[in-house]
C-alpha cells in the first residue's frame, strides 16, 4: 500500500465529493490545516493514519471503543499467530460479504 504522503490528498477527496470542511473535520484537524496539507505541508503520521483509516479503509472511527483497540493490542502481545489468523478470516469475510 502507498504511503499518504504519496497520495494526493486533494485528489483523494475531490473523488470522495467532499469539501475540505468535510473531509478534513472526520479526522479532528481544520480546514485551513488541511488546506496546508493539500498544498504540500508535511502530514503528521497520527493524522496520515486517520486519512488512511477514515477515507481509504472507510472505517467509521466513531464506531471504535477502547476497550476493542485494547483486546486487539492484547491479542496481538500475546498470540500473534493468532491475531494474524484471525486478521486474514476477517478480510476474507468481508470481501465475501461485499
Amino acid at each position: 500500500m502507498k504511503s499518504i504522503e504519496k497520495i494526493d490528498v486533494r485528489e483523494v477527496r475531490r473523488k470522495l465529493g467532499m469539501n475540505q470542511q468535510q473531509f478534513w473535520s472526520k479526522l479532528g484537524v481544520t480546514q485551513s490545516g488541511g488546506s496546508r496539507y493539500e498544498s504540500g505541508r508535511n502530514i503528521p503520521r497520527p493524522v496520515q493514519q486517520l486519512l488512511r483509516l477514515v477515507h481509504i479503509e472507510q472505517i467509521d472511527i466513531a464506531r471504535i471503543r477502547r476497550e476493542d483497540y485494547e483486546v486487539v493490542e492484547y491479542l496481538k502481545a500475546t498470540d500473534p499467530e493468532k491475531f494474524k489468523n484471525l486478521k486474514k478470516l476477517a478480510r476474507t469475510s468481508m470481501r465475501k460479504s461485499a
